[in-house]
């Protein structure tokens, strides 16, 4: 599975990590020269959220219409070669789905989540490339994705994020948002 996919989603739709307020971690420019791989293990619970959005008619496994439909709704069009090559790897029983074995298998082979995963991502929600996410564009993309909810809905997620207190959401408040209840991956 993409990556990005999963952490468009994550952003999307846990929003019991959105309205904890993270703790901390380092800056980016701290993590590059910690030594800290920049790799993390998605949440299984976590995971399971995503994997059922994008099973959109709840039978338990994606189809590659379904995958493709979420990645329209992100913007990602033009995608129906890369969906294709995706499935042939992480389909791994070859019935034409991706079960939630596969899903998580595929997270795991892939050594998690990179930290170029997250950056991009975070691109995603950045219609504007100011560098920081906005409540607006947090609806943009949570309507796109047919989410029901407010711009004061996503007031309160940006605030549960935002630890500078401007109203927005930078690079760094991001990354900590993504990884906080993510294990540094092993190698």
């Amino acid at each position: 599975m993409s990556n990005i996919s999963f952490l468009d989603f994550q952003y999307n739709i846990s929003k019991r990590k959105l309205l904890q307020r993270p703790s901390r971690l380092f800056s980016s420019r701290d993590r590059q020269s910690s030594g800290l791989k920049p790799a993390f293990m998605p949440n299984p619970d976590e995971m399971k959220l995503v994997f059922d959005k994008f099973d959109s008619n709840k039978d338990g496994k994606i189809s590659q219409q379904e995958y493709k439909a979420v990645l329209r709704a992100l913007g990602k069009g033009n995608t129906a070669g890369e969906v294709t090559k995706i499935f042939q790897i992480v389909d791994l029983d070859g019935d034409g789905f991706i079960n939630f074995k596969e899903f998580m298998e595929a997270h795991k082979k892939g050594g998690g989540i990179r930290t170029m995963d997250i950056q991009s991502a975070f691109h995603t929600f950045d219609a504007n490339g100011d560098g920081k996410i906005s409540p607006e564009e947090v609806l943009d993309v949570l309507r796109r994705l047919g989410e029901q909810c407010s711009l004061d809905d996503c007031r309160r997620m940006v605030r549960a994020v935002d630890t500078d207190g401007d109203g927005m959401v930078d690079m760094d408040e991001f990354m900590t948002m993504m990884t906080n209840n993510m294990k540094t991956a092993v190698s």
